[in-house]
């Protein structure tokens, strides 16, 4: 995923009145930002531990033959509840969020952005992950390369996503505590 232009300081008003660390006791974080929150580490879990298993498949660490069902059911999870999650955020929340914050616009351009980045990498990753699991099926010792490619597409997907939850949370969290859930339908 290619790096766009992070969160420039005129789009964060709201999180320099309400700095990540005064999240945690703050009253108005309820039960749908906890939610949401807790479904951004589960994100932030689920590909570093995608990370890991796929670097001890690169370094032959695990046998291709644990490794191919696992990676299948594990992408296939993770790239679902990445999708979903995405298409919650783009049919009802982003646009609650721009009326609420309109001064905020460009920094939900930026978000919207960064959702047609990542779903292209999600389809690049998914092709990636079936033509290993395919490679391996034809042809075990030649698998490798496939494999490598997967490694490198998940870290482009990876990377990307971890500076997009964050952004997403500087910009989004403090209108919450701002405004209230409430406020958003929640």
């Amino acid at each position: 995923m290619t790096e766009p232009v992070r969160l420039t300081e005129d789009l964060l008003p709201l999180l320099r009145l309400h700095p990540r660390e005064s999240w945690p006791s703050h009253p108005n974080l309820g039960d749908l930002s906890k939610f949401w929150l807790a479904r951004h580490d589960w994100f932030r879990h689920a590909d570093a531990e995608l990370a890991a298993a796929t670097r001890a498949a690169i370094d032959r660490q695990v046998d291709p033959a644990r490794f191919a069902p696992w990676l299948a059911q594990s992408l296939n999870r993770f790239l679902g509840e990445l999708e979903g999650h995405h298409a919650v955020e783009d049919q009802h929340y982003f646009p609650v969020f721009r009326k609420l914050e309109a001064r905020l616009g460009a920094g939900f351009d930026l978000l919207d952005g960064d959702h047609d980045t990542l779903h292209r990498a999600i389809e690049d990753i998914a092709a990636a992950g079936n033509a290993y699991l395919t490679a391996l099926r034809a042809d075990p010792l030649a698998a490798s390369a496939a494999l490598s490619r997967f490694g490198d597409v998940r870290e482009r997907l990876g990377g990307g996503l971890i500076r997009h939850l964050g952004d997403e949370e500087d910009l989004i969290i403090p209108i919450i505590l701002d405004r209230g859930e409430d406020a958003i339908g929640g």
